[in-house]
């Protein structure tokens, strides 16, 4: 395995779950992290967590759906660091509902945040990896870019488009490695935010599975991460042994 001392990673949705986790995983492998979400309180004790450990952590407010924002965090990351070695695109929303109820409103949310987020950050973040001659580009995907399921179909759909950026990345560039992440169902605050009434039944029943917990999902990453510079691992699909 490559090791990741002193490497460089940007996290986007830093503040809980999945990006959180990987953030304590990272930083455990010395890698110099970079927490962005738009909850910074949340952002500054997790810096302050992984300094009092020995680590070291930079904190940048980011809507993900906001291009200057974006642009923004990646102009005071390389400045802060020297350099952007990795790219994780984790920020995602979950917005499940059916599609006669017609939730516009968080249809737009699902694909500004799970879609243009990511190419936001991208575009801001390949010129300086381009310079280096080097990167790696992970983007935090689902089960549902691969199998679309009732209530979910604005939200595969993000995900499904999500899936083939990052194959058309790892197409496209050479010296710049690009992996899919797909989580099937993951213990984090997600599903707390579905208003859809209707999908009531299908929550209860995601909750009564035996989940990944944030933890499992980080180390798929830091898989992924630890690989040498001639491999790259297009993705990971990581499910509870319980579902379906």
């Amino acid at each position: 395995m490559t090791s990741l001392d002193q490497t460089v990673a940007i996290i986007t949705g830093a503040s809980s779950g999945i990006g959180q986790a990987t953030a304590r995983v990272l930083a455990e492998q010395g890698v110099r992290v970079v927490l962005a979400a738009r909850r910074v309180e949340r952002l500054e004790a997790l810096q302050q967590e992984l300094e009092a450990a020995g680590g070291q952590a930079l904190v940048v407010k980011t809507d993900v759906t906001q291009r200057a924002q974006v642009e923004a965090l990646i102009k005071k990351a390389h400045a802060h660091f020297g350099r952007i070695d990795h790219l994780i695109n984790n920020a995602g929303v979950m917005l499940l509902s059916y599609m006669r109820n017609v939730h516009v409103e968080e249809w737009e949310t699902m694909i500004d945040v799970n879609l243009k987020g990511p190419l936001f950050c991208i575009g801001a973040a390949l010129p300086i990896m381009q310079a280096q001659g080097s990167g790696h580009i992970i983007n935090v995907s689902s089960m549902a870019g691969r199998r679309v399921f009732t209530s979910g179909a604005v939200y595969c759909a993000t995900k499904f488009g999500l899936h083939a950026l990052t194959e058309g990345l790892r197409q496209e560039l050479q010296d710049i490695r690009a992996t899919t992440i797909a989580p099937g169902v993951v213990r984090t605050e997600l599903l707390e935010h579905i208003t859809d009434e209707d999908v009531a039944g299908r929550v209860e029943h995601i909750k009564a599975l035996e989940a990944l917990t944030s933890e499992d999902v980080a180390r798929a990453i830091l898989y992924a991460l630890q690989q040498p510079a001639h491999v790259t691992v297009a993705e990971v699909l990581v499910l509870p042994t319980a579902q379906p």
